[in-house]
């Protein structure tokens, strides 16, 4: 019985990229819509919520079982009931969720090119892949970089994608077979960089002190994702995390000891620090656009039942007209 509803939970990991493209087009739709009828978008805003909330349930099984991240696990957990709760809030008439949803309209519209167009993601890997060899260079780390493990001397096969593209980097020193991490999509903080650009686009502000806190959050954020590649990559190239190795392998479900520093650097530490770091981001963002706030307050309301006023806590000034389209 158990094992069945493993399966079954699985299984429904293949259907996050249809649900994850029809709460692109939802929200997108409702934002549209503010601008004729906010009655008509309330109601296409609700759905794509609900959907959201479906969109975050079938990541979690994947995310804790397959991912092995407790981080991104646990954040799935929150997000898929709190979805609900930011629909029926917008349903019984919070406007300034419209702002909310907005954003997230706008991360979809910066992540979903570098998920379809093939050109672009590979480019922006190769692009992180040279900043972080450089990087590790700086630090006294120079790992082969390759398309293939014979390139670096190894005899085994390598999963690559097609075609192949010069981003795994092959450490020799701790395992004769070769020890390799590759930078991905996610490796590149394209991610994190969505979420700050959809907020800040999504509310009424000057575009000009839009545009200088984006000039500000998204380089920070670049080069940090770079000391995260060459820390994870650093660490499990040369097994500097072997940090209770049967504990971790235990509850991680791991086969391989080697995976240990991998499990500690990325999973657990570097995942962590994340989470900090787009604190501390968001805040200097708070500096420059401080209409942020608006749709974080409506984050904590949601996840406390209690109202903040954060622009007082912060000692900033902003105005709070009635919730509308972005400027």
């Amino acid at each position: 019985m158990f094992g069945g509803l493993v399966d079954a939970l699985a299984s429904l990991g293949g259907y996050a990229d249809p649900l994850g493209w029809l709460v692109l087009g939802l929200f997108l739709a409702g934002a549209a819509l503010e601008y004729r009828d906010r009655e008509y978008a309330r109601a296409v805003q609700v759905g794509g919520w609900l959907v959201f909330a479906l969109f975050w349930l079938v990541l979690i099984y994947p995310w804790f079982a397959i991912d092995q991240s407790v981080i991104r696990g646990v954040g799935a957990v929150v997000a898929a009931p709190l979805s609900v709760l930011v629909a029926k809030t917008l349903y019984e008439g919070r406007d300034s969720l419209f702002t909310l949803s907005r954003a997230v309209a706008l991360m979809g519209v910066v992540y979903a090119p570098f998920v379809t167009l093939e050109p672009l993601r590979d480019r922006l890997i190769l692009i992180v892949t040279d900043h972080t060899a450089w990087a590790m260079g700086l630090v006294g780390y120079d790992p082969a970089v390759v398309t293939r493990l014979s390139e670096a001397g190894v005899d085994r096969e390598l999963t690559i994608e097609k075609p192949p593209l010069e981003n795994t980097f092959v450490f020799l020193q701790e395992a004769p077979e070769g020890i390799t991490y590759t930078i991905v999509l996610a490796c590149t903080g394209i991610g994190s960089m969505a979420v700050i650009i959809g907020l800040v686009a999504a509310v009424r502000a000057p575009w000009q002190r839009k545009l200088r806190a984006l000039a500000v959050a998204v380089p920070i954020i670049y080069v940090l994702n770079i000391v995260r590649n060459v820390f994870i990559g650093v660490s499990f190239g040369r097994q500097y995390l072997q940090v209770l190795p049967d504990a971790t392998m235990m509850l991680f479900g791991l086969e391989n000891e080697l995976q240990v520093s991998y499990i500690w650097a990325d999973r657990i530490l570097a995942q962590s620090v994340s989470v900090v770091a787009m604190i501390l981001v968001l805040w200097l963002v708070l500096r420059e656009v401080p209409e942020v706030i608006e749709p974080v307050e409506d984050v904590l309301y949601l996840l406390t039942g209690n109202e903040y006023d954060l622009a007082s806590a912060l000692d900033v000034d902003i105005d709070r007209p009635a919730a509308g389209p972005a400027d």
